[in-house]
Formats: structure tokens, C-alpha cells, sequence
């Protein structure tokens, strides 16, 4: 196969972290070819900045483009399922940026059409291909850890001035936003759902759960959208801990013997926004190989735990009192 051919929805910040990710990766693989954003403007300065040849006013358009392969959503939340669904019906791939949709009912709807359309359609959960956390599978495969206890997980940053949550709830933004980072990970530590999920403390913009595991563990998880937090995930065993420091795009961590483990990222031709922002080169590669294989899900993020992840934050908002008005249109 000749070269992945992206095109990009959206020209905001994590739009940018990916167009820069890409660059780091062999163009005889991967190729930006279109951008489409809210306004022709937006689009033509994004792909100037970033080299892309065709940019778009509105998503429709690049739908429409039969040189794009597979699309990167990176609009606000409350528009990937339209989005998604237009590029399926399009016959385009599909990596739509986290969370995948609103509720799990929208989720469901969106990964049904993909997986019935033939299409490979994976929600952006890039934390799962970094090397760091490779290396944590490969302990706990391998029983290093012993059976698995408890994990911690803070995330807090400042992101009520962020495009995605200003334009929505900050609670909801931080359950959504940061939540997802949080809960990927506790589901991924402990490989199964929790028999019980409970808020026990904060409010909407700073909280605090604990995921219950029916093997008596528990996934202690605190988010803040108004403030910064350690921002560390430790993994505790029977045999020991393992630290990942900026837990979500770990490029170290403190290993079981206290051997602290470093994974430095290539630097872009184009400086990311975000941090680490270059490591969505994982992700970027695994879309690549799925598509060649002829994929509907990655196993590293499969259907199945993307639908589990949109079920906790379905709960955690219910407990929080936050509606949203897909609530009422799709179900689970």
C-alpha cells in the first residue's frame, strides 16, 4: 500500500499536536492530504502552517474527497457522532478524538455503523500505544506485580479556557475530558469492568471516584479542570508499585525496582502545543496497520472498551446530576 492518506477535521490545538505527529513519521507511510475547520480561514492558515494541500470550509467537502483514506476528528465532543457517521457513510476510516461520543448510547450507534460499513473506526485513546505502557502490560502479563491491588490516578490541569470545554459545562468538560484519561487506564490496570462505581467526593469541575473491582481492588481517581494535580497514575501489586508520571502521555516512569525508565519522543518539524503531543505517532501507525489488515477495531483499544469507558462516565454523571440531551435520543 502506498502511503496513508489522512485528512483532518478540525483546526484547533489537538488538530495541530497531530498534523505534528504525523511529520515525525515516514511519508511513504502517512500523508495529510486535507483539513476541513468551522471557516475557510482556519483551514487555509492550518494547512499552510502545516503543509497540506487542500483545506475545506465545513466537514462536508472533505467527506466528499476521494484522495482521503482515513479521517483524524479532532472537533469539540458534542459533534464527533455527526461527524463520524458522515465519513463512514463516505467510506472513510475513522480515528475520532476522546471521548468518542457524548453517552454510550451514541457510542454504540457509531461503532454498530463502522463495524456493519466495514470500516475501521477506533476512539483516540493514545495512551495505550506509548512504550511505556507496553512496558506495564508486559509486567503484569508476565505476573511481576502480583495480583493487582489499587491504582491511583490524579489529572488536574487549567482547562476551562480550552475551545472543547468552553464551549460546554466545565463538570461535564471534566468528566468527559480529563474522566476519560482516568478511566481508560484504571479499565486497562485491572482488564475487567468495576461491580461498582461511586462518587465520593468533590463537584462537577473537581472530583473524585473510586472504581471497585470484583477482585476487591479499587481505582481511586481524582480530576480537576480548574486547578493542577501531581497528574501520576501508581499501579500498586502484591510484589510492588509502578509509577507513570503525565500518566496519559508517559514518557517515564519508576519501574517495580525503582529503576526510573525513560522513552524520548522524535521532535517534530513543527513544535506541539500540547505536551508530548508527538507521541500520537503511536496511534497514528497502529490506524495504519489495522487498515492494511483489513480491521474494524485495534485490539489495543477495541470496541468493546470504548463502550465500557462511555458507560463509568454515564454513571459518574448520572450520580453528579449532568444531563445531556443525547441522553435522551440515544440509548444504551
Amino acid at each position: 500500500m502506498s502511503a496513508l492518506r489522512w485528512g483532518i477535521v478540525s483546526a484547533g490545538t489537538v488538530a495541530h499536536d497531530f498534523a505534528c505527529a504525523v511529520s515525525t513519521l515516514p511519508e511513504a507511510d502517512h500523508r495529510v492530504v486535507a483539513v476541513a475547520a468551522r471557516g475557510l480561514e482556519n483551514a487555509q492558515k492550518f494547512a499552510e502552517l502545516h503543509g497540506i494541500g487542500t483545506f475545506y470550509d465545513g466537514y462536508e467537502a472533505l467527506a466528499r474527497d476521494k484522495n482521503v483514506d482515513i479521517v483524524y476528528i479532532g472537533a469539540v465532543t458534542s459533534t464527533h457522532y455527526e461527524v463520524a457517521m458522515a465519513m463512514l457513510d463516505a467510506g472513510k476510516h475513522v480515528l475520532c478524538e476522546k471521548p468518542l461520543c457524548v453517552n454510550e448510547g451514541q457510542s454504540k450507534a457509531l461503532l454498530g455503523y463502522a463495524r456493519e460499513r466495514g470500516l475501521f473506526c477506533m476512539e483516540s485513546i493514545w495512551s495505550r500505544f506509548f512504550p511505556s505502557y507496553a512496558h506495564v502490560r508486559e509486567r503484569i502479563r508476565r505476573g511481576d506485580l502480583g495480583e493487582i491491588q489499587r491504582i491511583t490516578i490524579e489529572q488536574g490541569l487549567r482547562i476551562s479556557n480550552v475551545e472543547r470545554i468552553r464551549m460546554g459545562r466545565l463538570g461535564a468538560g471534566s468528566i468527559l475530558d480529563l474522566g476519560v484519561n482516568t478511566i481508560q487506564l484504571a479499565l486497562w490496570t485491572f482488564q475487567s469492568y468495576p461491580k461498582e462505581i461511586v462518587v465520593t467526593g468533590g463537584v462537577e469541575a473537581e472530583l473524585k471516584v473510586e472504581l471497585r473491582f470484583i477482585n476487591g481492588g479499587v481505582a481511586s481517581i481524582r480530576t480537576s479542570g480548574i486547578q493542577d494535580l501531581s497528574n501520576t497514575a501508581v499501579i500498586f501489586g502484591a510484589h510492588g508499585k509502578i509509577t507513570l508520571y503525565d500518566f496519559w502521555c508517559p514518557t517515564e516512569l519508576t519501574d517495580l525496582d525503582g529503576t526510573v525508565r525513560s522513552y524520548p519522543l522524535p521532535s517534530s518539524k513543527i513544535e506541539c502545543i500540547q505536551k508530548n503531543g508527538e507521541g500520537l505517532r503511536f496511534e497514528v501507525e497502529e490506524c495504519r496497520k489495522r487498515v492494511l489488515a483489513g480491521d474494524v477495531e485495534s485490539q489495543t483499544v477495541p470496541h468493546g472498551d470504548s463502550l465500557a469507558i462511555a458507560r463509568v462516565q454515564d454513571t459518574i454523571r448520572k450520580q453528579l446530576g449532568v444531563e445531556e440531551v443525547e441522553d435522551y435520543v440515544f440509548k444504551p
